[in-house]
């Protein structure tokens, strides 16, 4: 959350771990990601952690600022390391089979998630909360603080992906002992509270069946609307579509015999990023009944925003939707080919 201070991260990361495992049967599980003092950054007294304000812009020469801006992006870069480190480690057992056993495999990933959650809170809410009471950071260092959260998301996925071929946990949504998704942060912009997930592998949009719409993300908007609380669900979701392209004989031996080409049909990945709109129950009525009776509710995905046939990446993806959200807030540029949004069809869905 955008509360989180520069003291607190450290000891949120090095003590998540601990707080929560309380499995005591799984001593070596809690030894495993227990933090070694020796080799943890070690931050929590706050005197050593950088303060996150930019400097006067007539006070430093350039070589100054740039000296503060690695003063300030260091100390997140060692706790990076350590989190990338241990997710090494635990691939290394689990291949090795090392030191624990097959049921206790199942508890590492969940409980590691977990501990990594702080640090993407705290990277997402410095580079994209409003605050007005504290200066806004450089874009560079918002940028920067992105693409750690963008690399330690990546390296979480391919870990429970890893974990997921040897049976440890399924992937199926529809399984509450799954692990289809996690967090990767969550920010404040303008009263407006933005809770982010990423999909493991691309998932099924409609749980019970297949259309052929497939999400990746998943973004929980929560802000107020005439005293009314109001929670919007957004999705980065893509689709196969099937274009039909003439293409001539390669063989031209036979290019008498050949004149007209040949229909081929050609398959494209479409990404796009929606609205989760509902239909039934009607989330308008006060009658109780129909949510009573209903099982999975049902919606239709409304597609905003078009983003072509590259997978974004999951930063690039929320910058996407925050300026579809706020169109008239600048936000952290990334790397990527700069966003076109185009309207689009409405496809039926139900979640």
């Amino acid at each position: 959350m955008a509360g989180v201070g520069n003291a607190e991260l450290p000891s949120i990361l090095i003590n998540s771990n601990e707080s929560d495992q309380s499995l005591t049967e799984h001593e070596e599980i809690t030894q495993t990601l227990k933090v070694d003092d020796t080799t943890a950054p070690s931050f929590g007294d706050g005197r050593s952690y950088p303060q996150l304000e930019l400097a006067p812009e007539n006070a430093a020469s350039s070589c100054q600022e740039t000296k503060r801006m690695e003063e300030i992006i260091c100390p997140i870069q060692k706790q990076l390391e350590y989190l990338l480190n241990k997710a090494d480690e635990f691939q290394t057992q689990l291949l090795w089979r090392d030191c624990l056993q097959d049921y206790e495999f199942a508890h590492i990933v969940p409980m590691f998630l977990e501990m990594c959650q702080p640090f993407f809170n705290y990277l997402e809410s410095t580079a994209r909360s409003s605050n007005p009471f504290r200066p806004p950071l450089s874009p560079r260092i918002c940028t920067q603080y992105l693409q750690f959260s963008q690399q330690l998301c990546s390296r979480l996925e391919q870990l429970v992906l890893l974990y997921a071929s040897f049976s440890f946990f399924s992937l199926e949504e529809s399984d509450p002992l799954s692990i289809s998704h996690f967090s990767i942060g969550q920010c404040l912009i303008d009263n407006m509270k933005l809770s982010i997930f990423r999909y493991c592998c691309p998932t099924p949009f409609q749980a019970s069946s297949c259309i052929g719409l497939y999400k990746r993300m998943r973004w929980n908007v929560e802000r107020e609307e005439n005293r009314h609380h109001i929670t919007e669900f957004y999705f980065l979701c893509c689709e196969d579509v099937i274009e039909c392209a003439d293409v001539k004989s390669e063989d031209r031996r036979y290019e008498e015999d050949n004149i007209e080409s040949d229909s081929e049909r050609k398959v494209e990945r479409i990404w796009s990023i929606g609205l989760w709109v509902q239909t039934y129950p009607d989330p308008d009525t006060e009658d109780i009944t129909d949510w009573v009776l209903c099982s999975v509710p049902c919606g239709q995905y409304k597609q905003m925003m078009c983003l072509g046939q590259e997978e974004p990446s999951s930063c690039y993806a929320t910058d996407s939707l925050l300026r579809l959200l706020l169109p008239h807030k600048t936000h952290t540029e990334t790397a990527d080919t700069p966003i076109v949004g185009t309207a689009c069809d409405t496809l039926n869905a139900d979640e």
